[in-house]
């Protein structure tokens, strides 16, 4: 099923990207077989919950309060002292979270801080830059420039191809937020917000 500006307009997605996921959506929703109330909710929940509404398309890590550290990496900072070493300081942070994982090196070759998240789906990691670099590209060209993720078309065909990959089409079908949620989070961060945008998702797409 495509998406109106009316429908854009009722969730409140960003005014000045309406068009742009407008297009971008109708342009590629059928070839990923998101059609239909339940997968394109569940679908524009998602992404609309990680970039709160495409106002966010690259992952702010300049965190003030080491409090929030802990609640997000509990592993990663156990203590208040050694997350306070990790506030106000963006690239620092994201080069010791996330890295080596994700196909980042360590956090000397700085990729944790180049490929945090990006795009609607906030696409993160080097691998993922990689992979759907090739299926969007054909070629590796998002790991030199990662910033054309922010570009809505090449973001929200990201967000088809993860999506695709966890075969979420089938757990928006059975309306499991939760699943879909752990799909594309890797646990549950967040979930009440998804709920909420779930819920004006398919409000919107009312008959």
């Amino acid at each position: 099923m495509s998406i109106n500006i009316s429908q854009l307009s009722e969730v409140n997605v960003r005014p000045s990207l309406r068009q742009e996921v407008l297009d971008a959506f109708n342009a590629h929703c059928i070839q990923f077989q998101v059609t239909g109330t339940l997968r394109t909710a569940h679908f524009m929940a998602q992404v609309c919950h990680e970039s709160n509404g495409f106002r966010v398309l690259v992952e702010n890590m300049n965190y003030t309060n080491p409090h929030r550290l802990m609640a997000i990496w509990p592993r990663r900072f156990p203590t208040l002292e050694f997350a306070s070493q990790y506030t106000r300081n963006p690239a620092k942070l994201g080069n010791f979270v996330y890295a080596n994982r994700l196909g980042n090196g360590s956090p000397a070759s700085g990729d944790g801080f180049r490929y945090r998240g990006r795009g609607p789906m906030q696409t993160t990691g080097k691998d993922w830059y990689r992979a759907v670099s090739r299926k969007i590209f054909g070629d590796d060209r998002l790991i030199d420039q990662p910033d054309l993720l922010t570009v809505i078309d090449h973001g929200l065909m990201a967000a088809f191809i993860e999506w695709k990959d966890g075969n979420c089409n089938a757990l928006a079908d059975a309306d499991d937020l939760k699943a879909i949620t752990r799909k594309i989070n890797g646990g549950l961060i967040g979930l009440d917000g998804r709920k909420e945008w779930l819920m004006d998702w398919k409000h919107a797409l009312r008959p």
